[in-house]
């Protein structure tokens, strides 16, 4: 019992921060998924998957745009790039800021006047923010993969898709939407860094951060068109 006292007393702030953060956004994504049921057009995503599946539809019964299909899945491709290369960065940062603990947590905790300052909560801190960017790194990974398989289907002639129903405008509109899935899973993900870059400060700054970063998803995540 005396164990899990000197545990609370040492890391119970930060845990009830983490464990409030999570609550807020589990709630803002048990709120948005309540309101999508009732108008899926709520959702910017959603909105988004319809103009994908109508572009690749247009543009497999249309063979003369094909080059425009291909250098806008090109521009695709090269933002995905460009978001695994910066994910990759700052990888490398975080591995580096593990390794410097014991000097940046001194400084990095002036600020920290309620939350743990001990060693080991800032190694868990690094490494969560570390899963984040390696989350990011993935996604953005599967996407440019993704977008890779659409350039090739897009261009495939009509009679060889007659045969091949997998080749269908349906399926590679499916294969492009998931691409654009894995986008927002990585762009998500990046959202989410901010927190627990904040959380490095301290467990007020972590709350603070997840209450500023759903609001803005609020926003991100409908579709303003009818404001």
């Amino acid at each position: 019992m005396t164990a899990v006292w000197d545990w609370l007393r040492e890391f119970g702030v930060d845990a009830g921060a983490v464990a409030l953060s999570v609550a807020i956004v589990v709630g803002y994504y048990f709120v948005l998924n309540a309101r999508i049921r009732r108008d899926p057009t709520y959702s910017i995503h959603f909105v988004l998957e319809l103009a994908r599946r109508a572009w690749v539809e247009n543009v497999m019964n249309n063979p003369a745009k094909d080059v425009m299909a291909v250098q806008t899945l090109r521009n695709f491709i090269m933002y995905g790039i460009l978001m695994v290369s910066t994910s990759t960065l700052l990888i490398v940062g975080t591995l580096t800021l593990s390794g410097q603990a014991e000097t940046i947590s001194r400084t990095w905790h002036v600020l920290n006047v309620v939350g743990s300052h001990a060693a080991e909560l800032w190694l868990v801190k690094v490494i969560c923010l570390l899963v984040d960017f390696m989350i990011c790194f993935l996604a953005y990974a599967m996407s440019v993969r993704l977008a890779n398989h659409v350039i090739f289907m897009i261009n495939v002639p009509k009679e060889v898709r007659d045969v091949h129903d997998i080749l269908s405008p349906k399926y590679v509109a499916r294969r492009l939407n998931h691409a654009g899935n894995m986008v927002a899973i990585g762009t998500r993900a990046f959202f989410f860094a901010v927190p627990l870059v904040f959380w490095l400060f301290g467990p007020l700054f972590l709350v603070v951060a997840t209450i500023g970063v759903v609001a803005v998803l609020s926003r991100v995540d409908r579709n303003l068109a009818g404001l």
